[in-house]
């Protein structure tokens, strides 16, 4: 029996929006990697985008664990000499929530070509309004990604 490979035109991609109010980053970001790609679907390969579009609405009510706003540092470089900058994550979470949390589900996605195609399916927000209506997202709940 040979092994199943979906093609390009097999391929259905739903629209999944969710609500990020009071939940913890981890957490959420190892659920938001897995639908984006495609591991919830039984036509899952692991060379191929099977995944689906993801919308994530109050980033900037998102939680972290034991002072990690304080204690981890988010890091970029500009390429230059001396050109390291460095910053809280809960200063990064207080100025630019969308980037925190686009910055931890990049980090849990393949590192090449097909995780920059996957990461393109993900659109977030610090706010609860976004444009994507007219796709019809349907909501979706982790409740073991809450904060106690």
């Amino acid at each position: 029996m040979r092994t199943y490979s979906p093609k390009a035109s097999e391929i259905t991609r739903a629209w999944f929006v969710i609500d990020a109010e009071g939940m913890v980053l981890g957490r959420l970001a190892t659920e938001v990697a897995r639908i984006l790609r495609g591991k919830h679907k039984p036509t899952y390969a692991s060379h191929i985008d099977t995944g689906d579009h993801v919308i994530i609405i109050n980033a900037d009510k998102i939680v972290l664990t034991s002072n990690k706003g304080d204690k981890l540092f988010v890091h970029r470089h500009s390429g230059y000499p001396g050109g390291l900058r460095t910053q809280s994550y809960g200063n990064l979470l207080a100025t630019k929530p969308e980037e925190a949390v686009r910055g931890a589900i990049r980090g849990m996605l393949p590192h090449n070509r097909l995780g920059r195609q996957q990461l393109t399916k993900l659109k977030v927000y610090a706010g609860p309004v976004h444009p994507h209506a007219a796709q019809s997202p349907e909501p979706i709940e982790f409740t073991h990604a809450k904060a106690r």
